[in-house]
């Protein structure tokens, strides 16, 4: 009795993972929003900097030879302690089209990113603003263009993606890029389904007019967290904002990320995950809950009647591989998914390890 019980359970969370995977797997289906010949659009191109002196000279040099008509280059200094602000002075000296937006210390915003983004984006000549960040470079001198191409009438907010540097020989990188891989499909899956919920400050862009009309980051001002997706979150609709996955996109991060790095972000990230709407929180917990549950559920059917759990399994595997396949591909990522079953359990145990030290010491807000 207790095994049939089990057994059935065990075939209906299968079932819900099934369906999870192919819902993420409808992002690779996306409509362009208009020929890319027609692109011609102003863009603010704004640029975090926070003590970024030693990299500065090489990253705009390459930003300024974007091969895009009309862009500016606005650099945000949010009170640096280095020689920041002396280097961004002289770069504008040699490209006209840099802008600096040099912020000071205040008792009230003190070190406040998103204070120092909005004296940014009030700073920026144009309506169309593209955010990316010094860690990051794009992977094209096409990466405006391939950005800007997705604006419309009707799309305002456009998604970027990221791309995690890729450190041969290493494991963790391979399973942090995995994650990674994972949660970008599913955002980009809830985008799709016109019901975003995540965005990276790396490769985002919007319009100034969707900015304002939420009064910026004025709802999430005090947290040091959260300035891409909390900003989607007061400012989606259901038709304002798209993505894109063209490789002209891109960008990629300029460091590989430790193991140690990423399972800190990881712990801090439950806080933003908090304010997540409702069903956002509730659709994701469900996918966690039921990929736990299948791994329990299996090793114990397994070890009673393997050759009754062999069929679902088989199908689980399948479906995953084919899903998280054709998403990598479509992200060039195509090398994530070769230890495809190790790599799922490994991250299931790793979730687990996150949840009980955040249990044990709550992750505080960073700046």
């Amino acid at each position: 009795m207790i095994f049939t019980i089990l057994f059935y359970t065990f075939v209906v969370v299968t079932a819900v993972q099934i369906v999870y995977y192919l819902f993420f797997l409808s992002f690779t289906n996306i409509e362009k929003t208009q020929k890319d010949a027609d692109v011609n659009i102003p863009v603010s191109v704004i640029v975090y900097v926070k003590n970024n002196a030693d990299i500065l000279i090489n990253y705009i040099q390459d930003l300024t030879k974007q091969k895009y008509t009309c862009f500016e280059i606005v650099l945000v200094n949010n009170a640096s302690s280095d020689n920041s602000l002396g280097v961004i002075e002289k770069l504008q000296k040699d490209f006209s089209n840099i802008k600096i937006v040099d912020v000071k210390n205040t008792e009230a915003f003190w070190g406040n990113k998103k204070y120092a983004l909005t004296l940014a984006v009030k700073a920026a000549t144009h309506e169309h603003l593209l955010f990316t960040e010094i860690s990051s470079k794009a992977l094209s001198k096409n990466w405006i263009h391939g950005m800007a191409s997705n604006f419309s009438q009707e799309k305002t907010i456009v998604i970027g993606h990221q791309k995690l540097k890729h450190k041969k020989n290493s494991f963790s990188n391979l399973l942090i890029r995995f994650d990674y891989l994972l949660k970008t499909i599913q955002s980009l899956s809830f985008v799709k389904f016109r019901s975003p919920y995540k965005a990276t400050n790396h490769n985002f862009a919007y319009t100034k007019s969707e900015f304002f009309k939420v009064n910026g980051y004025i709802n999430h001002m005090n947290l040091f967290i959260g300035e891409a997706d909390l900003f989607l979150k007061d400012a989606v609709t259901t038709k304002n904002t798209t993505y894109s996955i063209t490789i002209d996109s891109f960008v990629v991060s300029t460091k590989s990320l430790s193991f140690k790095k990423w399972f800190s972000l990881e712990k801090k990230a439950s806080i933003l995950f908090s304010l997540y709407k409702f069903k956002h929180r509730f659709f994701l917990r469900f996918f966690h809950i039921t990929k736990l549950l299948f791994y329990l559920l299996v090793s114990y059917i397994v070890f009673v009647n393997w050759k009754l759990a062999l069929p679902f399994i088989i199908s689980y595997y399948l479906i995953q591989y084919i899903v998280l396949g054709r998403s990598a591909s479509k992200l060039h990522e195509k090398n994530v998914v070769l230890l495809l079953p190790f790599l799922d359990i490994c991250l299931v145990l790793l979730q687990i390890s996150i949840f009980i030290s955040n249990q044990i010491s709550k992750p505080k807000h960073w700046k």
